[in-house]
């Protein structure tokens, strides 16, 4: 009998970022929460040096939401970078990539 494969769920890559992000960054993700405020992303990715980085958790193949992307191009336009994240595989790509940047 084969054995079924659970899918990854939005908890689960959002947890697996902040554990990610603690351990490898020595960061913190914080949970980002703004009343009044809809769209903004999930999680604000504070890394040594005074780096911030904006972190959308999706379900794998789910898209943000067209506030979500308008909340999201705002923050682009004033210079923060804001990534959509919606494997496992997609959180351990950009630590990777944070962490090659890293000062």
């Amino acid at each position: 009998m084969k054995k079924e494969l659970k899918r990854e769920s939005e908890a689960d890559i959002e947890a697996y970022l902040r554990d990610r992000v603690r351990e490898v960054l020595h960061g913190r993700a914080y949970k980002w929460v703004s009343p009044g405020n809809n769209g903004v992303p999930d999680r604000m990715v504070c890394l040594p040096g005074g780096r911030v980085v904006f972190a959308e958790l999706k379900a794998p193949g789910k898209q943000p939401r067209p506030g979500q992307t308008a909340r999201h191009r705002e923050l682009r336009g004033m210079g923060f970078r804001v990534e959509v994240l919606d494997s496992k595989a997609a959180v351990d790509a950009f630590i990777e990539e944070l962490r090659g940047a890293q000062p």
